[in-house]
């Protein structure tokens, strides 16, 4: 029954998050939005609502190991996993000038998302700059890329441009709902599901969401990534994957703290408290094994797309094979030499 749950979290998910961007999209262009301002928020939020609605019915429960490691496991899903299948299935072209700009700054929000699991800080203050980063970033960016019209505006406006939906207002905004409903839904089954797994199986609830959580949440990006891949538009992919991670830690863990402050620091009891790091005992949810494995996803992105001007599907093999990696020693699979 549990596996189920989780079976059943994963699809809702899936279907809930594509009916949530497809039926947003669809009201965005009846009402005569652009594909660029589409791209950079409607796209880049849409995907990223599975995590989010994840991350917050995971703290709701207490399982804080499940939202943060949602959100790490998700941005190395979205490199490895997703942005290796991308490049597997096309070469990935790439734009070095307009991968700058918003690769630079997803160099930063990783950095700082270490910082933040590092030394435990977040507090209600911490969302709120993070969210307030985000709204940033987003205002920034649509009137720049409205300014310039350069390779960067034809990049995200081709992000918008890939979702295929065209309902009307009203199919539209019943669509969107029915996918949130979906989410939400899917979200509490998954969580709840993953908790139970974790403990029938004492798995810590934290490889549960780096790995079978961090996965399904990141199905939409798959998804759009693949279709693009197939279209032969797979530097659309990219886009979006470094749209979606700048998302996940400026906004999921922003609005999750807002709403909830918490503490990635675990009580010798297992109990996760608020002042867990403030009281001196505990040791973090968040390994450094795991914060090195995204600092060298982001890293290895980086090399590929900005160096080479293509990703081809042997680094595409690359970013699998480091996934694979990176699974098995989460999961124990694979023995870690005593010197580390």
């Amino acid at each position: 029954m549990t596996y189920l749950m989780v079976l059943g979290g994963l699809v809702l998910l899936f279907i809930g998050g594509e009916g949530l961007v497809r039926g947003s999209v669809s009201v965005a262009r009846k009402l005569n939005i652009s594909e660029l301002v589409i791209g950079l928020t409607l796209v880049g939020f849409g995907t990223s609502v599975p995590e989010l609605v994840t991350s917050l019915r995971a703290i709701n429960e207490g399982a804080v190991g499940i939202a943060v490691g949602n959100v790490v496991g998700s941005n190395i899903a979205n490199i490895l996993l997703v942005l290796g299948v991308a490049a597997l299935i096309h070469p990935i072209i790439t734009n070095p000038c307009a991968l700058m700009r918003d690769t630079s700054i997803m160099v930063i929000v990783t950095a700082l998302l270490c910082v933040l699991i590092w030394f435990d800080l977040f507090s209600r203050l911490a969302g709120f700059v993070l969210v307030a980063c985000l709204l940033g970033y987003i205002a920034f960016s649509v009137f720049a890329d409205q300014a310039a019209g350069d390779e960067v505006a034809e990049m995200h406006a081709g992000e918008g441009e890939t979702v295929e939906a065209n309902y009307g207002v009203v199919k539209g905004v019943f669509i969107a709902l029915a996918g949130l409903v979906g989410v939400v839904f899917g979200a509490k089954l998954l969580v709840d599901g993953g908790v139970v797994i974790a403990r029938e199986f004492g798995i810590s609830e934290t490889v549960i969401g780096l790995s079978i959580v961090a996965v399904g949440t990141s199905l939409p990006e798959l998804a759009t990534s693949a279709i693009a891949a197939f279209r032969g538009k797979a530097d659309v992919a990219l886009g979006n994957i470094i749209g979606s991670n700048i998302f996940n830690i400026l906004g999921i863990l922003g609005l999750t703290a807002l709403v909830h402050p918490f503490s990635v620091r675990s009580m010798p009891s297992g109990d996760v408290t608020t002042d867990a790091l403030a009281s001196g005992a505990g040791h973090s949810l968040i390994s450094v094994g795991d914060m090195s494995a995204l600092v060298l996803s982001v890293a290895l992105m980086a090399l590929f797309a900005i160096t080479g001007k293509l990703i081809a599907r042997w680094e595409g093999a690359v970013l699998l094979l480091g996934y694979a990696l990176y699974m098995g020693l989460t999961f124990n699979l694979i023995p870690v030499p005593a010197i580390l």
